[in-house]
């Protein structure tokens, strides 16, 4: 029988031997664009923070750093594995951390995309623009959801992937479908594992927001672009590096996304 489970998130310290960032790429990213883009200070919230690396990095790099995720495991970890940034449970979809206490915020790796309907996006930049400072940053990288037009060699088939960590080898089995009414990717990843534990299943799903989308509701939020676009950052092929300009174009598989709050839209 197969468990329904949420194996990654569940284990941290899995998560991250899945999906290793040994030079800190995504929280070097991150600082790149807080500077490049005039983050008036040193306040940063890391909403879906995870497992605490990239916060931990902002931290080392001189910022005042709160990380807030929903999931207790990922914070428990967090805590004890990357010290120094305060953390915090809170749920992207509204939260509250303060008025006006923070110079930007910080939304990597599709958390945002767990807002899966306008009322949770609205939520979301409701609460972005409700803790920022006026100029204040909003920095955002996630998968593209223009991507996936007409690109169905992508959907229901089966990909499988494999790592070992501590001795124990997995295997996951990925299928990845459109549910174009709902504007959702959805997927469903079995894992296997060699150390006679039982299959595990994970559901999971994002919104898939369109870059014109995306200005559009920004703007109605008070937020103006100052980039968007398919890279290169931290989960492009090749990755992003020191001194790489960001592209004009929205074509791949990951959009990046810089808006500032302007001054007028303080409620």
């Amino acid at each position: 029988m197969t468990a329904t489970t949420n194996l990654l998130t569940d284990n941290p310290a899995l998560y991250e031997a899945r999906f290793p960032d040994p030079g800190r790429t995504a929280g070097r990213w991150t600082e790149d664009c807080l500077r490049r883009y005039g983050a008036p200070g040193l306040r940063v919230l890391d909403i879906g923070c995870g497992t605490g690396r990239d916060a931990a990095h902002l931290h080392r790099s001189g910022r005042t750093v709160t990380g807030a995720d929903l999931s207790d495991a990922m914070l428990a970890y967090a805590r004890v594995q990357y010290p120094g940034p305060h953390y915090i449970r809170a749920d992207l979809h509204g939260f509250d951390a303060g008025e006006r206490a923070f110079d930007a915020v910080v939304c990597l790796d599709s958390a945002l995309l767990y807002c899966h309907t306008n009322d949770q996006l609205d939520g979301f930049l409701t609460s972005c623009r409700r803790s920022l400072a006026p100029g204040g940053l909003l920095v955002a990288e996630m998968r593209n959801g223009s991507f996936f037009l007409g690109r169905t060699d992508l959907l229901d088939t089966p990909a499988v992937n494999g790592f070992t960590w501590q001795g124990t080898a997995y295997r996951s089995t990925t299928t990845l479908s459109v549910d174009r009414t709902a504007q959702l990717l959805r997927r469903s990843r079995v894992w296997t594992a060699d150390d006679g534990s039982p299959p595990a299943e994970q559901r999971s799903a994002w919104r898939l927001l369109f870059p014109q989308e995306l200005r559009h509701v920004l703007a109605a939020h008070g937020f103006e672009v100052l980039a968007l676009h398919d890279g290169p950052g931290p989960r492009t092929e090749p990755p992003w590096q020191e001194g790489d300009l960001p592209t004009g174009t929205a074509d791949g598989d990951r959009l990046h996304l810089v808006a500032r709050l302007t001054p007028a839209s303080r409620p």
